[in-house]
């Protein structure tokens, strides 16, 4: 058989020889049934009359060589495609050959053969034998350990940032209370200096507005930025809030848990 037709093709893998015997003798035993059905054979006592009697053992034997050199011939030239327990079946004559009475096959038994006795391939296994207990223990101590080095970390990361909301959260408020304090000191200034005026202008015009023809106030594109921001951040706040509050109800669960397990 061409070996670079069949090199491209995957070999048909068999467990045992034991595999590659049964498959033949089970071959066999089928064309055995067959031609004993075709040619039934004649019992020893007949007549002298029935002479075609040796005519049809004759031919039944030769039918059943030539079987035999089939069923050979097959296996001979699928041999090169099969594996037995990933070794290539080099020679199948062991499997092939014997005859018996009746046209039974005594399969040959395949001679084993031992490789001879290396000590640095001993060392080798044992070597990988140390190495996967030790991985073995490694594997069981981290199963051990890394749920409660998980936890606490997790736990000391929620708690950083659950610290880190709350300082947020404490200076957006004393940014909000400096603003709103400015904004009211800065309208209380305002009404002082904007009344006066306002008085005595009411007095000499008759003028039915609260602040009269009152111009634009000094610093009040700053006053005007800084409420927005206070608003702005009010918003924010406001805003913010909700996602804080359920980061420090994770964290209270988180820790409980943590400390119970400790």
């Amino acid at each position: 058989m061409d070996t670079t037709t069949s090199a491209g093709h995957r070999k048909i893998e068999l467990q045992s020889a034991e595999d590659f015997s049964y498959l033949i003798a089970n071959l066999r035993r089928a064309a055995a049934e067959h031609i004993s059905e075709a040619f039934p054979p004649v019992p020893p006592s007949v007549s002298s009359t029935s002479a075609p009697v040796d005519k049809e053992d004759e031919l039944r034997v030769q039918i059943e060589h030539l079987v035999d050199e089939y069923i050979t011939r097959t296996f001979t030239l699928a041999a090169p495609n099969l594996v037995v327990n990933g070794l290539p079946i080099t020679n199948p004559t062991p499997f092939l050959s014997g005859k018996g009475k009746n046209g039974k096959n005594k399969q040959a038994e395949p001679e084993e053969q031992h490789e001879p006795f290396d000590g640095r391939k001993r060392n080798r296994v044992m070597e990988l034998v140390k190495q996967e207990e030790e991985l073995l223990s490694e594997i069981a101590a981290l199963k051990r350990r890394a749920p409660r080095e998980a936890a606490v970390n997790w736990g000391e990361k929620v708690r950083n940032g659950v610290e880190g909301d709350e300082r947020e959260l404490r200076e957006t408020r004393e940014r909000v209370v400096r603003a709103v304090e400015e904004q009211s000191w800065v309208e209380d200034e305002r009404r002082k200096s904007v009344a006066p005026r306002v008085v005595e202008d009411g007095k000499k015009k008759n003028n039915t507005g609260v602040l009269g023809d009152v111009g634009p106030l000094e610093r009040q594109e700053g006053v005007e930025r800084t409420f927005a921001g206070v608003v702005e951040a009010l918003g924010r706040l406001k805003g913010d809030m909700p996602a804080a509050v359920a980061r420090m109800e994770r964290a209270r669960v988180a820790g409980e848990y943590v400390v119970s397990e400790r």
